[in-house]
């Protein structure tokens, strides 16, 4: 079965879009990467998410002509991933940009994700998933993240006898660790790259750091790092999710202002690579992993990638999908591909210990309708193999 895989994480700086082929023989999944792609949203795009995003004010109307213009750049996305896979595919998973994610005292109420997926069917012309976090939240989970299915098929934890984590630098980190009889556990972290590219945008008037330059030029302001590391979402225990409803522009000028001094530009750009490397690393010391296979724009950050080798150096080993057959830019596209596979055999894609559901819910819905409810189901697969 070919499924394309589209992704648009929270820094909303594009579409990730890929093309997989998966076979099941037996409870092994075989995926077969066709190809990716990173398709760039243009500015003034950009501009027109970032201008809807918390804690900006909006309207319906403004919510529908995203909503219509982002369908728009998904049905590209999608058409190119069509070519990718051959120039024909079974079904297409397009999961939305992130609007909002409704939390209150630790318990997600809702989320909102906006693409437009009637016209993605009309452009591609096979049945497209979509709003693919409902179903878990309905089921009283927190919606995200959904990656650790992908993650805990991949990472088998039957295959090692130690602790090990998937670690995805996005927009926000999120880590998920499988270990040995233990159940997959996942959760958002904080910030991988928000408040970076905020500081970017603010001090630097371009929308990151490239290459972490700016950051490894600075040097990390003690008290400001003290003041972040003081947020009480990351003493909060699992399941939790968060996202730029906490990690905002607003947030940064907050802690600065806070601060009452001035912080050079380079400086704080160091403390929040920092703030993101130390959070990440306390996660991974505290479920004493061996192992942390990384993916997301972050790892292409040199300086953020430098810290946190620095800050497992003997303890856990830091690495890189790519090394696994899984490219790290494109990652979570392709862990939405297999999310579309499971949910097109009518398996549950969300993790229940990852994200406190009451049950393990089968992700989604279907534009137009997708298979049948009275479909075989295949087993559920124990691994996921990646074929060159």
């Amino acid at each position: 079965m070919k499924i394309v895989g589209l992704m648009s994480g929270t820094s909303y700086d594009g579409v990730d879009v890929v093309a997989a082929e998966f076979t099941a023989d037996g409870d092994t999944l075989r995926l077969r990467p066709l190809g990716h792609r990173e398709l760039a949203y243009p500015d003034d795009l950009r501009a027109e998410i970032g201008a809807l995003l918390p804690p900006a004010a909006t309207t319906i109307e403004a919510v529908c002509r995203l909503d219509n213009r982002l369908g728009e750049a998904f049905a590209e996305a999608a058409a190119v991933g069509v070519e990718l896979a051959g120039g024909a595919a079974d079904a297409v998973v397009s999961p939305g940009q992130t609007v909002f994610h409704w939390v209150e005292d630790g318990r997600v109420r809702g989320t909102l994700q906006l693409g437009a997926p009637a016209r993605v069917a009309a452009r591609v012309g096979v049945p497209v998933l979509h709003d693919l976090r409902s179903a878990d939240v309905a089921a009283g989970g927190q919606g995200a993240p959904l990656v650790p299915a992908f993650d805990a098929l991949l990472l088998d934890p039957a295959a090692g006898a130690a602790p090990r984590a998937a670690l995805n630098l996005g927009g926000i980190a999120n880590l998920t660790v499988v270990a040995p009889g233990a159940p997959v556990l996942g959760y958002d972290v904080g910030p991988a790259n928000a408040l970076l590219d905020a500081a970017a945008r603010r001090f630097l008037d371009r929308p990151c750091d490239v290459d972490g330059v700016r950051a490894a030029a600075g040097r990390v302001h003690e008290a400001l790092l003290a003041r972040l590391l003081a947020e009480p979402y990351y003493a909060a225990p699992p399941p939790k999710s968060t996202g730029k409803e906490l990690f905002h522009g607003g947030y940064l000028d907050a802690a600065l202002a806070a601060l009452g001094e001035p912080v050079a530009a380079d400086d704080v750009l160091a403390t929040l690579t920092e703030l993101t490397a130390r959070t990440v690393a306390d996660a991974c010391d505290r479920h004493r992993v061996t192992e942390v296979v990384a993916a997301g724009g972050g790892v292409r950050n040199p300086t953020l990638r430098a810290r946190l080798a620095a800050l497992g150096g003997g303890r856990w080993r830091l690495r890189t999908t790519d090394e696994l057959g899984v490219p790290a830019q494109a990652k979570e596209a392709y862990a939405f591909a297999l999310l579309g596979w499971l949910s097109w055999h009518g398996l549950p894609g969300a993790v229940p210990s990852v994200t406190g559901a009451s049950r393990a819910a089968v992700l989604g819905s279907w534009t137009p309708a997708g298979p049948s409810a009275a479909a075989p189901r295949p087993p559920a697969p124990r691994r996921l193999v990646v074929d060159a």
